[in-house]
């Protein structure tokens, strides 16, 4: 796992893992909560390395942490494995026929299940993984025999909406940012006719040229994602997830009339953590 300040995730992300993996790491971005120390009370290896990018940081992470467990699973703090998903993942592996293995990942939001999923690759053999070299939108490219698993995974997105608005407006202006600036931000070669994440890329490439386009990504979260079927709940986060996309389109917008892109100030710095090994991502 990677992480700044997901003190109000950790108890729940680890004691999830208790019995299940053999060995925890945590990459953390100098978290001003309590973060690092529950994941020490919680006997996880822990270093600190500055941020620099989602594909950077799990990169050093695939890269340089010491780990001996055969399968390598990447997981976010906000996730939480189903019974299901955890005796699936055992009896994939025992049989040993797969090198890689995705499964879908079930949206929660507003503290309640919505029939929203997505397809993620989350495990693969330890050493044969590495990631998109994106700020965001980061994704894993192992080569290998892949097998998708029918169990879930669940995505409780933030606690708070509070919360979910920081982390979009986070999201957005990074994104924004590096479509001002010409950077690359598909994670994949965009093609509506590929796999599930290159339809996500084009539509995230052609998006700005369709007409009506905010209303139309309005309905396919409702409809075509299904989020209809979350009652309220889903109607919400339709409404929300397609404003996202005018934000990042306005923000860009704003940085074209100012002739800048924005000048984000850097996440506030928590002190290094004296029990902690400290990573220099330029030594």
């Amino acid at each position: 796992m990677i992480s700044y300040d997901e003190a109000h995730n950790m108890p729940s992300v680890l004691e999830n893992l208790r019995g299940f993996a053999s060995e925890v790491f945590l990459v953390d971005s100098y978290s001003v909560d309590d973060t690092v120390d529950i994941a020490i009370a919680n006997g996880v290896h822990v270093v600190q390395r500055p941020f620099r990018g989602f594909g950077d940081q799990w990169n050093f992470a695939m890269s340089d942490l010491p780990i001996t467990a055969p399968w390598t699973m990447k997981l976010d703090p906000d996730e939480r494995l189903t019974p299901a998903l955890k005796r699936a993942i055992a009896c994939a592996i025992e049989r040993d026929r797969s090198d890689v293995f995705s499964f879908p990942r079930r949206l929660w939001f507003m503290g309640r299940p919505l029939s929203v999923r997505q397809d993620v690759v989350r495990l693969w053999r330890t050493g044969t993984c590495r990631f998109t070299d994106s700020s965001v939108n980061e994704h894993p490219l192992v080569e290998g025999r892949h097998e998708r698993l029918a169990a879930e995974l669940e995505h409780h997105d933030s606690p708070t909406l509070h919360h979910w608005y920081e982390k979009q407006n986070r999201y957005s202006t990074a994104e924004a940012n590096a479509a001002y600036a010409g950077r690359k931000l598909q994670a994949q070669q965009p093609d509506l006719f590929g796999n599930g994440l290159q339809r996500r890329m084009w539509l995230k490439a052609v998006y700005h040229h369709v007409p009506l386009r905010h209303m139309l990504m309005w309905l396919y979260c409702l409809v075509w994602l299904g989020a209809w079927r979350g009652g309220r709940a889903g109607w919400i986060w339709a409404r929300m997830r397609s404003e996202v996309f005018r934000m990042r389109e306005i923000k860009r917008l704003e940085m074209t009339w100012q002739g800048r892109a924005y000048d984000v100030p850097p996440r506030v710095r928590g002190a290094p953590h004296p029990r902690v090994p400290q990573i220099d991502p330029d030594s």
